[in-house]
């Protein structure tokens, strides 16, 4: 019967020592986590930008790191914070007035039962529709980049790791407990990953969104800029994605009579739009990783709970990095095992052979 020895031990007690304080950590901190990994997709996004200002062109390291943070300011987050605050302001219209579109909405249904003969949505379900709603869009809404205490946190870690780079990966290479080769599979493929989940998902959502634009503007559709803002964010859901948008939009305009109007945005929305969302993933296939569409489902789920609307980017990236740790920990740990059994049977038939 074999024992622990002392050293083994005192191993043992230092890495429980360790988790208890990372547990302790990350509880306290978890309300700033989404800026944790806001400022690791945009320090993978501007890492070569980086590495070729202060390398190649001679730059001080807080001035690039600057200049990149500015940039990443302006181009992404300007944008997409202007974008999430004009639907924002819909949402607390729509929530302010529930009343009345719930009756809007009461006497659409009406109007379907009577042309289809059926009761569509019953009473009391709209009625727990309105509720639903009113309780679950300013938070879904509530965007975590619209914080600015996120925002803040996210470009101060951001800063000190553009500043740090090659010290920080230096330091992530010596101490992560893994072998060489499965530290750089996991930079090149959580690199991949996260091209993926936050610029991959994002950049087909806004082709979808400036498609149905042409369309909304061809057939003369009421608000065409907000409906390519709604667009933009429907087309990152899993599965059903732009059409949350231009199917009720189309079956709308047929209740208020204008028929050829509806049926064009119904067949633009199924025929245009749902091909240029093929046409894009095959584009920009060498480009981004291929995310299963479970991953994305699930990762939507898990993450707009956790982190709110970036969730539906932070959601899948996360469920991808747990299943790339664990094809991780395989090579790291029972690759050997697996192949000790062989090794052993194929000796022990050698010897056989060569008594």
């Amino acid at each position: 019967m074999s024992y622990l020895d002392n050293a083994r031990l005192k191993q043992i007690g230092f890495l429980l020592l360790i988790l208890f304080l990372a547990i302790l950590l990350f509880t306290n901190l978890y309300t700033y986590f989404p800026g944790f990994l806001g400022a690791i997709t945009f320090y993978i996004l501007c890492r070569r930008w980086m590495i070729a200002l202060v390398e190649k062109y001679r730059w001080n390291k807080s001035l690039a790191a600057a200049l990149l943070l500015l940039l990443t300011f302006l181009i992404i987050l300007v944008p997409v914070g202007a974008l999430v605050n004009m639907l924002s302001s819909r949402v607390v219209y729509a929530v302010s007035n529930s009343a009345n579109l719930i009756q809007q909405a009461k006497t659409l249904n009406n109007h379907l039962s009577e042309q289809l003969g059926f009761t569509v949505i019953t009473d009391a379900r709209i009625q727990k529709i309105q509720e639903s709603l009113t309780a679950f869009l300013p938070g879904f809404l509530g965007a975590t980049f619209n914080t600015l205490t996120t925002i803040a946190i996210m470009y101060f870690i951001l800063y000190f790791m553009l500043v740090k780079l090659r010290e920080m990966e230096a330091f992530l290479y010596e101490y992560i407990p893994l072998k060489d080769e499965n530290v750089d599979l996991l930079g090149k493929e959580f690199n991949k990953l996260v091209i993926a989940n936050a610029v991959g998902i994002p950049l087909i959502a806004v082709i979808q969104g400036i498609v149905s634009l042409i369309g909304y503007l061809i057939f003369g559709v009421s608000q065409p800029f907000f409906w390519f803002i709604v667009t933009c964010f429907t087309a990152m859901l899993p599965v059903i994605g732009a059409a949350a948008v231009y199917v009720p939009l189309g079956v709308y305009i047929l209740t208020t009579g204008n028929t050829f109007q509806g049926l064009a945005v119904l067949i633009y929305g199924f025929v245009i739009v749902g091909t240029s969302d093929n046409i894009a993933r095959f584009l920009l296939a060498k480009q981004i990783a291929d995310v299963h569409p479970l991953i994305t489902i699930f990762g939507v789920l898990i993450g707009v709970s956790l982190f709110g609307f970036i969730g539906l980017i932070f959601g899948p990236l996360l469920i991808s990095m747990f299943i790339l740790l664990l094809q991780i920990y395989s090579n790291e740990y029972l690759v050997k095992k697996r192949e000790a059994p062989i090794v052993q049977k194929r000796l022990s038939m050698k010897s056989r052979k060569n008594p």
